[in-house]
C-alpha cells in the first residue's frame, strides 16, 4: 500500500484565513490520513532533494568516523538530547512495555514485528533546530548545541535542512487542524519555542547489514510530529491504525511525516502515535549491493526531525476533542515532564 501524496503547494499559494472547497477538501485529507494511518507523505517545494543528499552526504561522513572521535560529542549528563547516541543506548520501548509485548503476542503473524533482544544498533545526533525559551522548567531539554570538529559547515547544514522541515511540519500542523475542525494555530501555536530536535540516525550497515537484523526495534515517538527525508536504504516498516503493517517507500523529493505522542494526547486519543521499527529487509540488501557496486557509504542514515510541543505548554485535548469519550484517559500534563517521564523509560534519562 502507498500512503496518499499530498502536494503543500495549493496551501503555501494563499494568503489570508479564506480556504477554497478544494483546500478545505485537502486539509480534511491531511487529518484523515494522520488519524487513518498515524502517516502522511508530503511534497514541500521548499525541501529539495538536493538539500536532503547535501545532509546526508555530511552525517555519512560523521557517521563513518572512529567511534572514538564520536564519543567526544556524547552528553549522557543531559539525557542525550544534545550531540551523539552511541549505538546500544537507545532501548526500543517494546523491550520493556508489558503491555505492548502482550499486544505484540495477539496480532496476527503476518503483522507482528520484529521482537528487539536489546538496544537499538542505530546511533544517532540530537541537534536542537529553532530559538529556545528565555525562562523554562526544562533547561536539559533545551541545552546548547555541540558542534564536531573539521565539519565546517555543520551549523548551517543542520540549521538550514532542519528549518525547512520544521517549516512543512508547521504546514501539515495547520492543514492538521483545519481538517480536525479546530483553529488553525491549535497546533503550531503550542510549538512556538519548542525544543525542536534535528535528529539523523546512523546505522552501519557493513557491520549490521543482514537481512532480519533489528535497527531501531518497535516503537512509537513522544513528541508531536515527526517528519523524515527520503533515506538512501529502505528498511522502515509502520503500522496503521487497524494494525496491518506497510513497507513504507518514501517517493523522491518528498517527506514521510509520522503521528507521535504528543498529537494523540492533543487530539483525545482521535489520533494514536504511529507505531515503528527499522530492519534490514531483502530490499535493504539489494540497496547494500547496489552501493557496494557503486563504491558509496554503507551507513544507513535517516534524516529525522522531531516536533515537539513547548515543554512549559499544557498537554490536553483541545476544542471539541475535550469531550471526546477518550478525553479522560489524557488529563492535563506539561509536555516537558511527558517527554522526561517517556526518556527514562526509554534508557535516555538520568544516566552520568
Amino acid at each position: 500500500m502507498d500512503l496518499p501524496v499530498i502536494d503543500l503547494s495549493p496551501y503555501l499559494a494563499v494568503s489570508g484565513d479564506h480556504l477554497s472547497p478544494q483546500l478545505t477538501a485537502l486539509c480534511g485529507e491531511v487529518s484523515r490520513s494522520l488519524r487513518e494511518t498515524g502517516a502522511l507523505v508530503v511534497k514541500d517545494p521548499r525541501c529539495s532533494v538536493e538539500d536532503n543528499d547535501r545532509f546526508i552526504d555530511m552525517m555519512e561522513r560523521y557517521f563513518q568516523s572512529p567511534p572514538d572521535f564520536k564519543q567526544r560529542h556524547e552528553r549522557p549528563y543531559l539525557h542525550y538530547q544534545v550531540g551523539v547516541t552511541p549505538e546500544k543506548v537507545e532501548v526500543p520501548r517494546s523491550l520493556v512495555d508489558e503491555e505492548m509485548q502482550a499486544k505484540l503476542k495477539a496480532m496476527p503473524k503476518e503483522y507482528q514485528p520484529h521482537a528487539p533482544v536489546g538496544p537499538d544498533l542505530k546511533w544517532r545526533y540530537f541537534w536542537r533546530i529553532g530559538p529556545r525559551p528565555t525562562n523554562t522548567r526544562f533547561k536539559e531539554l533545551n541545552a546548547e548545541p555541540v558542534i564536531p570538529e573539521g565539519f565546517s559547515e555543520w551549523k548551517e547544514t543542520m540549521d538550514s535542512w532542519g528549518n525547512k522541515m520544521i517549516a512543512a511540519i508547521e504546514v501539515v500542523a495547520e492543514m492538521a487542524a483545519i481538517g480536525f475542525g479546530l483553529q488553525k494555530d491549535a497546533f503550531t501555536s503550542l510549538m512556538k519555542l519548542g525544543p525542536h530536535l534535528l535528529a539523523p540516525t546512523g546505522s552501519d550497515l557493513q557491520k549490521y547489514g543482514q537481512e532480519g537484523t533489528i535497527l531501531a526495534g518497535y516503537h512509537y515517538d513522544l513528541n508531536f510530529l515527526t517528519i523524515h527525508g527520503k533515506s538512501r536504504f529502505p528498511g522502515l516498516n509502520i503500522w496503521l491504525r487497524n494494525g496491518q503493517k506497510v513497507e513504507v517507500k518514501v517517493p523522491l523529493g518528498c517527506l514521510l511525516i509520522q503521528t507521535g505522542k504528543q498529537i494523540e494526547w492533543l487530539t483525545g486519543g482521535d489520533c494514536i502515535a504511529g507505531m515503528h521499527e527499522v530492519v534490514v529487509t531483502n530490499r535493504t540488501v539489494d540497496a547494500i549491493r547496489t552501493a557496494e557496486e557503486q563504491k558509496r557509504s554503507l551507513w544507513r542514515v535517516s534524516s529525522t526531525l522531531f516536533g515537539h510541543i513547548a515543554s512549559d505548554a499544557v498537554l490536553k485535548p483541545l476544542g471539541h476533542f475535550a469531550e471526546s469519550p477518550l478525553a479522560s484517559k489524557y488529563p492535563p500534563l506539561c509536555a516537558g515532564e511527558y517527554v522526561e517521564q517517556e526518556l527514562a523509560v526509554i534508557n535516555l534519562k538520568g544516566q552520568k
